[in-house]
């Protein structure tokens, strides 16, 4: 498991090429736009961190994701001069492949099935080094650092909201925030329809749902299950799950945009809706994960 000091030194390690996003206020509480980041979402962070300490990165990088973090890879990838291969699955959003393209990283297209298999073979074939998603420490670590930002910028923060899914969000942040502050309640926001890690809890082992049932969620961010290292922090440091109808989520879209003039897409818009669900004070804060939303969607939810 990660540590206090590994968020803190992928702080230091992050800093110059990341937005250091601030606090809004929406509604009754906080929210942390990570959709500001130059890829449009917190996933520049764990990238950067991950890719800056690779010890070997001359054959280039391969990373396996469903949009964000293969934006991200290929921004590090760029930033760092090295050739980046990303495998996607054929129901990401368009506009995360074309933009994957656009950062100059080679796209390969697979079932959704077949993901890290596909990366695997990429990663033998060319000796490249693999940076997956979420189940890695530098990743966690470097998703971390949004804690320590909370904190900073609010420190009577009474709750903080991640949106969940591979978990390095959550597992990064929750480490953050118990580790300086164990009051604040961490709690964690699903998709009803990709909602295994609060069943996981309730149960107290890790549940595993099937991809296709996941993939049923407009959250697309959001269809991945906890690996063996996440799970370990989220048994540990989240204390509760909130799970949130898709109608609740396209609403929490729909009031970002409106209210506090923030694209978010339907997996950054999770935490809003958990935190607009259970209500309560000033001192909430809700993680906006994510921002790169098809436009077809944006504007049908802006019609209605």
């Amino acid at each position: 498991m990660i540590a206090l000091p590994d968020i803190r030194s992928a702080a230091a390690v992050i800093a110059p090429h990341v937005v250091r996003t601030p606090l809004l206020p929406f509604g009754t509480g906080w929210i942390k736009p990570e959709n500001l980041q130059p890829i449009g979402a917190f996933k520049l962070r764990g990238a950067l961190n991950a890719l800056a300490r690779l010890e070997n990165r001359s054959n280039g990088v391969v990373a396996y994701s469903s949009g964000n973090h293969a934006q991200a890879v290929a921004y590090a990838a760029r930033l760092h001069g090295v050739p980046a291969a990303i495998v996607m699955p054929d129901n990401t959003p368009a506009v995360k492949v074309e933009a994957t393209r656009a950062l100059g990283a080679e796209v390969f297209i697979v079932g959704i099935t077949e993901r890290v298999e596909r990366a695997e073979a990429l990663v033998a074939d060319r000796g490249a080094a693999l940076i997956p998603p979420f189940d890695h420490p530098d990743v966690i670590a470097g998703q971390g650092t949004i804690g320590l930002e909370v904190l900073e910028d609010l420190p009577d923060v009474e709750t903080v909201v991640v949106p969940m899914s591979g978990g390095g969000l959550i597992s990064g942040v929750a480490t953050a925030i118990k580790s300086l502050r164990p009051d604040v309640r961490v709690l964690g926001a699903e998709p009803e329809l990709a909602a295994d890690i609060a069943e996981s809890l309730t149960t107290g082992e890790l549940v595993r749902w099937d991809p296709l049932k996941r993939a049923q969620t407009a959250a697309d961010a959001l269809r991945d299950e906890p690996s063996a290292l996440t799970w370990e922090h989220i048994g540990r440091y989240v204390d509760d799950v909130v799970t949130v109808s898709e109608d609740e989520i396209f609403g929490a879209m729909a009031r970002l945009a409106r209210q506090a003039r923030l694209v978010a897409e339907p997996s950054g818009a999770v935490a809003v809706a958990a935190q607009e669900k259970i209500g309560g004070g000033g001192g909430g804060v809700a993680v906006v994960s994510g921002g790169n939303v098809e436009p077809a969607l944006l504007a049908r939810l802006l019609a209605g």
